[in-house]
């Protein structure tokens, strides 16, 4: 038996159904963006795209943790 998703992935089938976009796009999105920083990734995402801050925080924290192990 697998194990439940956890932490900010764990948002991620609730954003897909309620935004209509793949987590795939919008982990483009942020990475596409001239921001850098978490919260004003966040602000970003909740301003031009509609995001709940829950969900703006949770993309943002895993694109970002994702990134710095490259």
């Amino acid at each position: 038996m697998t194990e439940p998703v956890k932490g900010p992935a764990s948002y991620f089938p609730s954003i897909e159904k309620k935004y209509g976009r793949p987590i795939a796009e919008w982990k483009d999105l942020i990475r596409s963006s001239p921001l850098t920083k978490h919260m004003e990734l966040v602000a970003w995402l909740k301003t031009e795209h509609r995001l709940g801050h829950g969900h703006a925080n949770a993309l943002v924290a895993h694109t970002l943790a994702e990134d710095s192990k490259k």
